[in-house]
């Protein structure tokens, strides 16, 4: 027997988020009527995840669904919506839920025009698209946004995957994502880079080396904030800095990389944050201010972070 209040879900989009969100939503007792798949990637992830449920094509998918999730990339959702409005596709009644970061319900503009319910429901996760992200599910957070009357279904549905909703206004949602993929993504950066250097000195697995670190690091940032950081830039060590950008520039020099870029721009900030928050005095802030910027020719003339005082505790330890 169904639980009430069990949902007919039309899933468009069998990419690695929606062949999974609409995984979990079946485990939860709702009824997958129907995915949209073009690719064979897609195909074999629908196969894989929802097996038994019908490809169908998009607008046969609106038509028969009580739930119509969109998990498409993010520049082709208004598009879509707006195409499935112009077919007068969209139901009274009918809730209509995005999976995009970038986006609130604002794009979701032409559903609620045509009386249907606009839900954003954005999972703060990586997913792979295979099985083992359903257990990623279970510590997973949500980003949620709906109209007040309309959240409590946003954050029920999330509830029901597993995961945990949180709201956030329809005006954050840039910044919302913008943190995340800048936490995410350019993590991936980092360490791809971090690994090329360490290779190329003769680190046959670099991941051996950085994967205790990087985890250890992760972890205290986590638990700590900016009470964790430590290194020659959070020490006010200069010297290290400044050999470390010149190792850098002449690596890149050749390859035309793009690694001394990211550590200067990276260890700018650090430094910055790290006067605000009194770990460098002012000599020492600007002693690394001088070391970064004498590599690229650039003078660090932003505003000074130094704090009133400065005169907290200096980091100690670590790299």
């Amino acid at each position: 027997m169904a639980k009430p209040g069990r949902l007919g879900i039309g899933i468009i989009g069998a990419g690695k988020v929606g062949a999974v969100l609409g995984a979990a939503l079946r485990a939860a007792e709702h009824a997958v009527v129907g995915v949209s798949a073009v690719s064979d990637a897609s195909r074999e992830r629908a196969e894989t995840l929802l097996p038994g449920v019908p490809v169908l094509d998009v607008q046969d998918i609106v038509e028969r669904s009580e739930l119509v999730l969109l998990a498409v990339p993010d520049d082709a959702l208004g598009d879509l919506v707006q195409g499935l409005a112009k077919l007068g596709a969209w139901q009274p009644g009918q809730i209509v839920a995005h999976t995009s970061g970038r986006f609130g319900v604002g794009i979701l503009h032409p559903v609620r025009t045509a009386g249907a319910i606009p839900l954003a429901l954005h999972p703060a996760m990586t997913f792979t698209g295979m099985s083992l992200d359903l257990t990623r599910l279970l510590d997973c957070t949500f980003g949620v946004t709906a109209d007040a009357a309309m959240l409590p279904i946003a954050q029920a549905l999330v509830v029901e995957m597993g995961a945990e909703p949180v709201a956030i206004a329809e005006g954050d949602r840039a910044q919302y994502h913008a943190a995340l993929a800048h936490g995410s993504n350019h993590m991936v950066t980092l360490v791809a880079q971090a690994s090329q250097l360490l290779r190329e000195v003769g680190v046959e697995f670099p991941e051996r080396m950085l994967g205790p670190l990087l985890r250890a690091t992760l972890e205290n940032a986590l638990a700590s904030g900016e009470a964790a950081l430590t290194g020659p830039v959070a020490r006010g060590d200069a010297g290290t800095v400044a050999a470390h950008a010149e190792a850098l520039r002449e690596h890149d020099a050749g390859a035309g990389g793009d690694i001394l870029e990211a550590y200067l721009a990276m260890a700018r900030a650090t430094a910055r944050r790290a006067g605000s928050r009194g770990l460098l005095k002012p000599d020492q802030l600007d002693a690394i201010r001088k070391a970064l910027a004498g590599v690229d020719g650039l003078d660090d003339d932003g505003p000074d972070y130094s704090g009133p005082d400065n005169d907290g505790p200096q980091a100690t330890g670590g790299n």
